[in-house]
């Protein structure tokens, strides 16, 4: 089962890790949509064309739904698929999260999702400087 990513992101944040992924990888090793979504968007209008996309997407696969700011109006439209059966939204992304979730092609749309979250979270670090050494906690 290969699950179908779908960044919905403010503006061109997913088109922009998707090309730095692109670096990366070379071709993406998950079939990768972006969503881009402006003050102009109308949430009513985009929620249920993405809903038809996700049926499409999970007739036989997964959806794996990372968008950028819980709360913000790209999350809201993202939690608005959840209503589609074999979709998971994760929120808070970044780039160690998507690559972290393309390094694992061949998992479950749970452990991807699994794995989103910890490459996220592994991939905030606080990083020290020799000319200023602080003793910092890990994240």
């Amino acid at each position: 089962m290969t699950v179908n990513l779908v960044l919905i992101t403010h503006d061109d944040i997913g088109t922009s890790l998707m090309k730095a992924a692109t670096m990366t990888f070379g071709e993406l090793p998950l079939p990768t949509t972006s969503v881009a979504v402006s003050y102009e968007t109308d949430p009513e209008d985009l929620t249920p064309r993405l809903q038809q996309l996700a049926k499409t997407m999970t007739a036989n696969c997964g959806v794996l739904v990372l968008t950028d700011l819980f709360g913000s109006t790209p999350c809201n439209i993202a939690q608005g698929l959840q209503d589609v059966a074999n979709v998971r939204v994760i929120s808070g992304l970044n780039l160690p999260m998507m690559i972290r979730v393309l390094n694992y092609p061949n998992l479950s749309l749970d452990e991807l999702a699994d794995k989103a979250i910890s490459g996220g979270k592994e991939g905030i670090m606080a990083c020290e400087c020799d000319n200023h050494p602080q003793k910092v906690a890990a994240v």
